[in-house]
């Protein structure tokens, strides 16, 4: 079936939804949209059923940035309950954000898959090494930046988001944090960024991945109704059900963490990330 053998198919099943309820559970706990957990492991599915090199990591982000959209929405509820989303910096975020994932989603139509890799591996280690290693004196300023400077820093975060397969929240967690802001605070924020992102950023996956397709006929995975554009249907199936059901756990679980253990435990799940996509880049 799909061109590989009813176990390995059984496995890859199992595989995703089992990633689907970490991909959940880390969006509600550390207010990202669970790419950073999914495109690692689609990374890894797909490479076991012979996607190529050159369209993997492209159908790894565009499929994440599928999976992202109901994780998002509801771990974005659950900390709005709760009264700790600042509404008015995703206000002033929500035009250069889209803005930022349009073109991010374009650029991927033509971008070879080290370019994927690399954004990756640069920001997600950045982000490590200031959540492990940063000092509350690591500051930018004491308040939020001038509008025009949120605004820029809202394209930014939209267009990187839409080149690594994530809901914004590890850009945006980093960028409230560096201005004084708490990380639950920016947790929770960044919660309602990935919405921003995630969907455009997936009808943009859908346009880039389009005629891609066409050019290998022979790699079922890239195809209809198993694919549509760089989205993989069966990934984005399996996955919902379990990231759905555990985005809520993680939101609260997030209120129930100190600041330092929520810091160390994303910091070091990013470089345990990058570490994986670095190899790869230079093996």
């Amino acid at each position: 079936m799909f061109g590989i053998s009813l176990l390995d198919l059984s496995w890859l099943v199992v595989a995703l939804l089992a990633a689907g309820a970490i991909t959940g559970l880390l969006a509600g706990l550390f207010g990202v949209g669970g790419g950073t957990v999914a495109v690692p492991i689609l990374y890894e599915l797909f490479r076991i059923v012979g996607v190529p090199e050159e369209v993997r990591m492209p159908l790894c982000v565009g499929t994440s940035l599928a999976i992202i959209i109901p994780t998002s929405i509801r771990s974005f509820m659950t900390h709005r309950a709760k009264g700790a989303v600042d509404m008015s910096i995703l206000k002033v975020w929500a035009a250069p954000v889209v803005i930022g994932v349009a073109v991010g989603s374009y650029i991927a139509r033509y971008a070879p898959a080290e370019l994927f890799k690399a954004v990756f591996v640069l920001v997600a280690g950045v982000a490590a090494i200031r959540l492990l290693f940063g000092k509350d004196t690591w500051r930018f300023g004491l308040d939020m930046p001038a509008k025009p400077i949120t605004v820029f820093y809202g394209w930014v975060i939209g267009f990187l988001s839409a080149l690594m397969g994530i809901g914004g929240g590890l850009l945006s967690n980093m960028f409230m944090t560096f201005y004084n802001r708490p990380i639950h605070q920016a947790i929770a924020t960044s919660s309602g960024l990935g919405i921003l992102i995630s969907i455009p950023g997936a009808l943009g996956y859908i346009y880039a991945g389009w005629p891609r397709a066409a050019e290998y006929p022979n790699v079922l995975a890239l195809q209809f109704p198993l694919a549509i554009g760089y989205i993989s249907l069966l990934g984005f199936l399996l996955f919902i059900p379990t990231s759905t059901w555990m985005a809520p756990v993680g939101a609260r679980l997030a209120h129930r963490l100190s600041k330092r253990r929520l810091e160390v435990a994303f910091g070091t799940f990013l470089l345990l990330i990058c570490a994986r996509f670095a190899i790869s880049l230079w093996v």
